[in-house]
């Protein structure tokens, strides 16, 4: 068997970003694993999501800031996720209402806008990064999702009131050391890979800083940076994964050989919600289960429910990174509404980080 080379790494990292969040996006935040069964049956294919969402709480979240609270706030709506205001107020409602199968979440868009950025830039810049932000989430009809995480919330809560972008981010709180904030790391780590790992940790350090003011988070990111760039560097992931899990004092040849459910594993010895606490150990958990199966990581990731689409993004781009986008089976990637789209973008990331290695594109 060839070796995997380094740009089909690249381009399996970033695939498995959007594939991972797709496939996940109709189940995501169902804590209820039978609701989720009842709904959708063992998801191993894109669908849309349902009118209604058993598990929804998004009606007790503050649309005028980060965290829980009423919808008196109208950042949801008039600032960004334009004309979304209302599905807020509503018990039951689904946090993506509206999309279609294969259509991304707002996180995982974020991450395609941060590749637009390095290719434009020819490199990370957090100048350039924030600019696109703010023009991305503040236009009307940018995107289709309904929901936008803590974070997202708190930066344009702090932008509307005249905040300089560089200064938006939040406070660290309840919501803030949670994996969205890994979504948008791994275009910024594999176009930092020049630098070598700490230029990489730097990077992306600095990027999770204009997001996440968060200490227990950047210590994770860091783990995952580590992680990421090991894999990307042609390191077995199985073996760094191990290592990774070594800093969350995490036995994961043990827990394998017990051989339980994953959504046990999941959903009872971690956490299956958005904490970083629970869901890096997960994540570090299913990497190395199926090292070797992008398809079974993605599909088991997206059937133990809870905060299954950006643990997913940020399992996808391990997994893609491990095998190579040739080990991706062709629908995942045919199958999303953006593959096009996509496609172009990954293409225009790799020619501008093409100096990282010498070998044929």
């Amino acid at each position: 068997m060839s070796p995997v080379t380094f740009f089909e790494r690249v381009r399996g990292a970033l695939w498995g970003i959007f594939i991972a969040d797709a496939l996940s996006m109709p189940a995501h935040w169902y804590y209820d694993l039978n609701a989720l069964q009842r709904d959708f049956g063992y998801l191993t294919t894109y669908q849309a999501p349902k009118t209604i969402h058993p598990g929804s709480i998004m009606s007790l979240s503050n649309t005028g800031g980060h965290g829980r609270g009423g919808q008196s706030g109208h950042i949801i709506g008039d600032v960004i996720n334009h004309g979304k205001h209302e599905a807020w107020g509503k018990a039951g409602v689904h946090y993506h209402q509206g999309m279609i199968a294969g259509e991304n979440t707002l996180n995982a868009l974020c991450a395609r806008l941060v590749m637009r950025s390095i290719a434009a830039e020819g490199g990370y810049s957090t100048d350039r990064f924030l600019d696109d932000y703010v023009r991305f989430m503040t236009t009307p009809g940018s995107h289709n999702d309904t929901y936008a995480e803590s974070f997202h919330r708190d930066f344009f809560s702090n932008w509307d009131r005249g905040v300089p972008p560089a200064e938006c981010a939040g406070r660290e709180a309840h919501n803030t050391a949670t994996v969205g904030g890994l979504v948008m790391l791994p275009p910024v780590i594999i176009g930092s890979m020049k630098k070598g790992l700490g230029g990489a940790k730097r990077d992306a350090a600095m990027h999770l800083q204009l997001t996440h003011r968060s200490r227990e988070l950047a210590r994770s990111a860091a783990v995952y940076t580590e992680l990421l760039f090991n894999v990307m560097s042609g390191e077995p992931l199985q073996e760094a994964a191990l290592f990774a899990a070594e800093a969350l004092n995490l036995d994961l040849d043990k827990l394998v050989e017990r051989d339980l459910p994953d959504e046990y594993v999941i959903g009872r010895i971690f956490g299956p919600a958005c904490y970083i606490s629970d869901a890096l150990p997960s994540i570090l958990y299913l990497a190395y289960k199926y090292a070797d199966s992008f398809e079974d990581a993605v599909v088991a990731n997206t059937n133990s429910g809870g905060e299954n689409c950006h643990r997913g993004s940020a399992l996808g781009a391990l997994l893609g990174a491990a095998n190579g986008v040739s080990k991706i089976p062709p629908h995942f990637i045919s199958g999303l509404v953006a593959s096009h789209e996509i496609h172009e973008e990954i293409e225009r990331f790799i020619v501008s980080v093409a100096d990282i290695r010498t070998r044929e594109l």
